[in-house]
């Protein structure tokens, strides 16, 4: 099969299927290529479509605090005290889950990115 960019999500399912199939796909030829080829594309699915996943939650959040021009002691409410915020910014810290729904809701984030 002549495989294409990723566009929609039913490409990107007979594309998930099919590199399962051949997966363990060890010998040079045109499997592997193929194999290859899929992983590339699929990489660029996901990262087009889903790009906070397998992402670090604070890289995140810090993302979205630049892009909206918000400080961290905006995040006071969300977190709690300033210490908190503080520690939870700098890795110090756990982010709970029920910090994670209010900054789920407060930047607008698939749960995943907290998950």
């Amino acid at each position: 099969m002549k495989w294409k960019v990723l566009k929609t999500d039913k490409d990107y399912e007979k594309a998930a299927k099919r590199m399962m199939q051949i997966f363990h796909t060890e010998e040079e030829g045109p499997l592997l290529d193929e194999l290859e080829l899929l992983i590339v594309l699929i990489k660029d699915y996901d990262d087009r479509n889903y790009p906070y996943l397998n992402t670090d939650p604070i890289k995140v959040i810090i993302q979205k605090m630049d892009e909206m021009g918000i400080k961290s002691k905006d995040l006071v409410p969300l977190i709690g005290s300033k210490g908190h915020v503080s520690a939870v910014l700098s890795g110090k810290r756990e982010i709970t889950l029920k910090m994670a729904k209010k900054l789920r809701d407060f930047f607008q984030l698939p749960a995943d990115v907290f998950l």
